[in-house]
């Protein structure tokens, strides 16, 4: 199916019930900063071009950030932080993510998480993980004939992403542990190009605030996997 369809039916799933209620909830209830405004309280889909060279990988959306606004890292201080990187080293039009109409671009990059929904306290289980994991495998496979790297924000993201990768390339046994700035190069075994896979901090104000991820450290793994990417910054 093309990747718009795809957005489409992430869209409309209701495969876990707690994901489900939760984020209605949130929804309904809403932030006091935000009351006047419509959240989109629903799965939020990928955003950036179909035919990306870089995926950007995250957890899930934030119950009033991108729950909110339906789309990724959008409406928080971690999407302040990551799209002012990406604008930084070329990958996006403005440094700033505010709203879903707001024009912004990505160039060559496509951001996605293997949660598609809000959980409580930002803490998907195991098994909604597991539910989920069929939307970020569809996802991957019609990025397959142009994606050449990955950055994935945190472990979380890396413990539900590399099985994922195995369907296209090879991942070593025992798995590579994530650490902010590894980098490991994944052979295909489908006769394909393959594919570049960095490791960066999560973008989480645990980690901003903290001084424990800066905004070059971000930029530096983001320019690295753009070049990795062959993706030509604007």
């Amino acid at each position: 199916m093309p990747m718009a369809e795809l957005d489409r039916r992430v869209a409309g799933c209701r495969a876990c019930p707690r994901l489900v209620e939760w984020r209605e909830e949130v929804a309904r209830v809403k932030r006091a900063a935000f009351r006047d405004e419509t959240y989109w309280g629903r799965p939020v889909p990928g955003f950036g071009p179909a035919d990306a060279g870089l995926a950007v990988v995250g957890l899930a959306p934030a119950a009033h950030g991108a729950n909110r606004t339906g789309r990724m890292f959008t409406g928080d201080r971690s999407g302040d932080v990551l799209y002012a990187a990406l604008h930084a080293v070329g990958l996006a039009s403005q440094p700033t993510s505010t709203r879903i109409d707001d024009g912004l671009e990505l160039y060559g990059t496509r951001i996605t998480a293997p949660v598609k929904c809000a959980p409580p306290a930002n803490k998907p289980t195991p098994a909604e993980r597991d539910r989920c994991r069929p939307w970020l495998e569809a996802e991957l496979a019609l990025l397959r004939p142009t994606l050449r790297a990955v950055v994935v924000l945190g472990a979380f993201g890396w413990q539900a992403l590399l099985p994922v990768l195995a369907a296209f390339w090879r991942v070593p046994v025992p798995r590579p542990a994530f650490g902010h700035g590894v980098r490991h190069t994944l052979a295909a075994h489908d006769g394909g190009d393959p594919l570049h896979v960095f490791g960066c901090y999560h973008v989480s104000q645990q980690n901003t605030f903290t001084g424990k991820l800066t905004p070059a450290m971000v930029e530096e793994v983001l320019a690295t996997a753009a070049d990795a990417a062959e993706i030509r910054h604007k």
